[in-house]
């Protein structure tokens, strides 16, 4: 795959493994590289059950790299927690 491929499979994958576990995206950057290290991350989980990883620009590499980006967040959600931010303030 070149580069232009990589990145856009990168950011759909990436904004939609963040839909599925926090609602809402990280931003354009963040969420491409989420999803290119998902890709690579979910590509080398699928070859090691023996199936096919992520080779071309296709609905499976597209569904492997959402897989594998929603792992990375369910990981990074379990060892750092999620960051509150408050826009109001409690005085109780």
């Amino acid at each position: 795959m070149s580069i232009i491929a990589w990145a856009i499979l990168g950011l759909i994958s990436g904004f939609t493994g963040n839909m599925i576990v926090n609602k809402t995206g990280e931003g354009f950057f963040l969420d491409m590289v989420l999803g290119i290290l998902g890709a690579v991350g979910g590509g080398f989980l699928f070859r090691l059950l023996r199936a096919n990883g992520v080779d071309n620009f296709s609905v499976w590499s597209l569904l492997i790299a959402v897989i594998g980006a929603t792992l990375l967040l369910v990981i990074k959600y379990a060892l750092v927690g999620r960051s509150h931010t408050h826009t109001d303030t409690d005085f109780s």
